[in-house]
């Protein structure tokens, strides 16, 4: 049974003006750049796309996806530029300088009160091989596959504290009562 959007208050037909619209990336702040790098490549096995300095207002964008095809990423900085833009499932880190040497300084996660922003999400095909390489890899854990209410779902941590909801898709088909609602490390 598919979800009837009609009968979903606030859910309206898409206008067709907004075909072409494509959701393309998601910014998280990054302490230490290298750090976090590090993390999404070793251990999320993303691809760093490109790199922004802006001088003037002193930060650095980092653009990485999941890349299957590094051929098909353009060479030209400009052609790479409106290649990342056109991509789904973009994540961009953005590095404010010198926020590596204040030990004060941390992000808030979102999920800490007032809630607000509260995870990105990696599919993965075998849950219980990612969960080992997270293991594997000293990877902090919000939730294991097995805590909790709701099983087979993992949230992780980044280094900045960012939680990240890890699913197999072919385990995920139970969840929820077709009510559309997120998932929550809670439950």
């Amino acid at each position: 049974m598919s979800i009837a959007e009609d009968q979903v208050p606030g859910v309206q037909a898409a206008p067709t003006e907004t075909r072409g619209f494509v959701f393309n990336h998601t910014m998280l702040r990054a302490k230490d750049p290298e750090v976090s790098l590090s993390f999404y490549t070793r251990v999320f096995g993303m691809r760093l796309l490109r790199k922004l300095d802006f001088p003037e207002m002193q930060f650095t964008l980092y653009f990485l996806a999941r890349v299957d095809d590094a051929d098909a990423i353009p060479e030209d900085d400009g052609e790479r530029t409106a290649y990342i833009f056109s991509q789904k499932g973009v994540l961009e880190l953005t590095h404010n300088w010198g926020s590596e040497e204040n030990p004060e300084l941390s992000y808030h996660d979102g999920n800490a009160e007032p809630q607000g922003f509260g995870h990105i999400c990696f599919s993965v095909p075998d849950l219980a091989a990612a969960e080992q390489w997270f293991d594997a890899n000293d990877v902090k854990f919000k939730k294991r596959s097995d805590q909790g209410k709701m099983k087979n779902v993992i949230f992780v941590k980044d280094p900045d504290g960012y939680w990240i909801e890890v699913v197999q898709p072919s385990l995920s088909k139970g969840l929820g009562r077709d009510s559309g609602a997120a998932a929550s490390p809670s439950a």
